[in-house]
């Protein structure tokens, strides 16, 4: 908590020390920060900052104070105030990346942690140390048995969560106004595996969700069984008159 109370001497040895920084505003109080040795104390003097871009900040200028003789600087810095316009917390690189943002030649690799992966050869937690597990890898391969590491169970509810709450869920404004849901279209793949009773593979080339995975209570008006009404089909087109009337033929009437 600041103090408005501060010997004069102290606020201007406090003041002297930006004198070669610009923007120095009104002082803005004094707190203690701590006890020094024998009758010493730490004391830090605000000021307010009135730097072009700066809305906000004060400087902070802090001393050493002792009871006999001057004052000594130890730190100057510029601080952010509770108004002030500062940088937003950083994120990593890694949960910064959103779908899409991939590029060609882009590598991503996938944590031996990651809890929706575990090893072919278990299903749980893995017992293994990193030698072990590369020794595993190395035989997995030599034999042929393709994946070392498939979809955990938590990658699995991951997964379907994201699928069904997803453009191409049951929620989304195109399947509300469907005639029919992807469970009877003809041009769904179904999956295998626990998913296959949730979700499949949309294969109709005129659907928004061709090639991807759509939810069985999902649905678009490509339909493979959707039929137009009466009123919705085009008007037909009459068949065509030509015109076979010449001047030579007109004196004959």
């Amino acid at each position: 908590m600041l103090s408005p109370d501060a010997p004069q001497a102290h606020v201007d040895a406090a003041r002297s020390a930006l004198v070669d920084e610009t923007g120095v505003g009104d002082w803005l109080g004094v707190g203690t920060e701590a006890a020094g040795p024998g009758d010493a104390t730490v004391v830090t003097h605000y000021f307010k900052a009135e730097k072009p871009g700066y809305v906000g900040w004060h400087w902070a200028v802090t001393l050493a104070v002792l009871p006999e003789g001057a004052p000594t600087v130890d730190e100057v810095v510029l601080l952010p105030g509770v108004e002030a316009i500062t940088a937003p917390a950083w994120v990593p690189y890694r949960e910064r990346l959103q779908p899409g943002d991939l590029s060609p030649g882009d590598l991503l690799p996938v944590s031996d942690e990651d809890p929706r992966l575990v090893p072919t050869y278990s299903f749980g937690d893995d017992p293994l140390d990193s030698d072990a597990k590369a020794q595993i890898r190395q035989v997995a391969t030599d034999l042929g048995l393709g994946r070392v590491r498939t979809l955990s169970p938590e990658g699995l509810d991951q997964a379907a969560e994201r699928w069904w709450h997803g453009p191409a869920g049951p929620e989304a404004p195109i399947a509300q106004s469907a005639p029919h849901p992807c469970s009877t279209c003809g041009f769904l793949l179904r999956l295998s595996g626990s998913l296959a009773q949730t979700f499949g593979v949309c294969a109709n080339r005129d659907a928004n969700d061709d090639g991807r995975v759509v939810a069985f209570s999902h649905g678009c008006g490509a339909h493979s069984e959707v039929r137009l009404a009466r009123k919705h089909e085009p008007v037909p087109v009459p068949e065509p008159v030509v015109d076979d009337l010449t001047p030579e033929l007109l004196e004959t009437f």
